[in-house]
């Protein structure tokens, strides 16, 4: 089973930037699908970003519409890591995140992934 450690989550204000990392250890190559969920208080978890491999097409991402224009994911291959990149940063943006893998494409749902983080505390104040 893969291994996902976070990092570079904290405090930020309103309109601030955080730059989440997540490094993977095990059995990981180029066509495993990465990503973050959030976890917000009394809300349900989401899938903000995905970076997963499509043979025909290469790499492709995936966000959320709440996070679009603001987030960006990337993936280093050498490093087995893959970045979550926070801009324009809102109190809704407040949450756990959480580092996810599965070998094959994105899903949404948190259970179709095969490897999980122990999650990083991103807290947006106002």
């Amino acid at each position: 089973q893969v291994e996902l450690v976070e990092s570079g989550g904290g405090l930020v204000q309103t309109g601030g930037s955080l730059k989440l990392s997540c490094a993977a250890s095990g059995p990981t190559d180029s066509s495993y699908a990465m990503g973050w969920f959030r976890q917000a208080p009394e809300k349900e978890r989401e899938l903000v970003a995905a970076v997963s491999w499509i043979s025909w097409r290469g790499f492709t991402t995936y966000y959320a519409d709440s996070v679009k224009d603001r987030f960006i994911i990337s993936r280093d291959h050498t490093k087995a890591t893959v970045y979550l990149q926070m801009n324009n940063l809102n109190t809704e943006d407040s949450g756990v995140y959480y580092c996810v893998a599965r070998a094959g494409g994105r899903r949404l749902n948190w259970s179709e992934y095969d490897s999980w983080g122990q999650g990083t505390q991103v807290t947006v104040s106002s």
